[in-house]
Parts: C-alpha cells; structure tokens; sequence
C-alpha cells in the first residue's frame, strides 16, 4: 500500500495533515516568530514520546527479539516484566534529550538579545492541537496490532519519527530568522508536515 492510498484509509493521517494546515494558517495569519514554532515542534516531540510511553505499556503481544536483558533474551518469562522496565527506559533518555533540547531552546528565548519575546500562548496552542492529534491516532491504532511487534523496534521508533522533523526545521527555518520571507517559512512548515505524514506511514503501515 502506497502513501496515498494508505491516507485515504488512515483516519490519523488525516488528522494529522489537518493539525499541520492548522498549524501553518495561524503562522501565517498571526505572524510567529521562529522561536514559537521551534517551542511548538519540541512539544510535539515531547507528545511523541508521551504516547510511545503509552504504547510501549499497551503492548499485549511483542516480542523481545534483538534485545539482551540480564543475560537472557527473548524469553517469556521475562517479556511482561521487561515491559515495564523498558517504558521507564524509554521515558528517562527520551525525557533527558528533551531536556537538553529545551535548555538550548531556553537560552535563545530567555538570555539572547536578538530574539523578539515569545508568546506562550501560541506555544500552549500549538500543543493542544498536536496533543489532540496525537490522542487521534494512539486511540485510533490502539485494538489494530496485526501482529507480534518489537518491544525494541517500538521504543526506538520516536527517535526516528522526530529525526526527519526537526532535520528540516535545523536546516530550513533559520534561513526564515534570517530574513526569509513568508513564503520561505510556509515551504519549510510543508516540508516538515510532508515528513511527519512520511513517518507516520511507515510507522503504521501494518495497522491499516
């Protein structure tokens, strides 16, 4: 199944597109600074992680192929428990690299003086409606596991969804901070919702 078919099956992937036009229009249409939608897109990332967390406990059938705990792998006496184990792993390094990612961010919002002051409302906006999107598809694909998954190919998947977003939003948007013009920010938030919607798919190809 290709992209495009899979979007005219896939529910979420709607929802998604619809959160990113969203997104785009209020850009547009009030302006926001580079440094708003840098702070939206990490609390996209955040949610992510917060839903893969979820996920990760959700799990009923997986398998734990390619993992080594304790000397033992793969076995099922130790898969219900490792479950656990591997959440809160998960949480913990993805919660630190957040962390990171938000001081740099908090050092260009609050000490740099050549960035215009941010309104967290648009941020707090912002997250609600990728909050909501993200809600969407975790209750969407909740009861749709075709098959035994990775517990390990899970926890790694956030990692790889966000790398491709913010790729593109390092490399393009500071052409925008630079003087870009309008045009220049709305290519790059379309070539960051055309990754999201990429990642997505191959994320959950099997469940649709």
């Amino acid at each position: 199944m290709d992209l495009l078919s899979s979007v005219q099956k896939d529910s979420s992937a709607k929802v998604l597109i619809l959160s990113n036009v969203i997104t785009i229009i209020l850009a547009v249409v009030f302006s926001w600074s580079l440094m708003i939608i840098l702070w939206g897109y990490w609390c996209q990332s955040v949610i992510i992680g917060f839903f893969n967390f979820l996920r990760i406990l959700s799990l009923k059938d997986f398998s734990t192929k390619g993992m080594k705990i304790s000397g033992v792998q793969g076995q099922p006496s130790v898969t219900t428990g490792i479950k656990f184990v591997i959440a809160i792993f998960f949480a913990i390094h993805y919660g630190i690299f957040h962390l990171v990612y938000a001081a740099f961010l908090g050092v260009f919002t609050f000490v740099s003086q050549s960035v215009s002051p941010v309104d967290f409302g648009y941020i707090f906006l912002m997250a609600i409606i990728f909050f909501l999107n993200h809600l969407f598809s975790f209750m969407y694909f909740k009861n749709k596991q075709k098959k035994k998954s990775n517990i390990g190919t899970v926890m790694f998947f956030p990692y790889a969804r966000i790398f491709p977003m913010h790729l593109i939003i390092m490399f393009g948007l500071p052409f925008y901070a630079l003087g870009g013009s309008l045009p220049v920010l709305v290519l790059f938030l379309l070539l960051k919702t055309g990754a999201d919607l990429v990642m997505h798919y191959i994320e959950h190809k099997e469940q649709i």
